[in-house]
């Protein structure tokens, strides 16, 4: 039987969460993206919706493809880009 503790400051409440870890793996693959390339927080949800709809090694591919040849400037925007184009030559 659970002891009741009374109350808790936020602090310890937000301690005792456990960070859930992604369900998809196309969830897991956008996270890296995330990160890799540094997405501005308007941007994120653009790059769920390309891993969910969109074939692994394409993703992949113009990851690597941004990472190298986008030398400067925002590197989600070449990688946006890619993604589009890589959809023309598929449809």
């Amino acid at each position: 039987m659970k002891v009741d503790e009374g109350f808790k400051k936020l602090g310890e409440i937000k301690r005792g969460r456990q960070i859930k870890p992604p369900f998809y793996q196309w969830q897991d693959l956008a996270l890296r993206i995330i990160n890799e390339l540094n997405i501005p927080s308007f941007k994120r949800n653009s790059v769920f919706k390309v891993c969910k709809e969109n074939d692994k090694n394409l993703i992949l591919g113009c990851l690597n493809d941004t990472k190298e040849l986008c030398q400067d400037g925002p590197k989600w925007k070449y990688f946006f880009k890619l993604i589009s184009e890589g959809n023309k030559k598929d449809g």
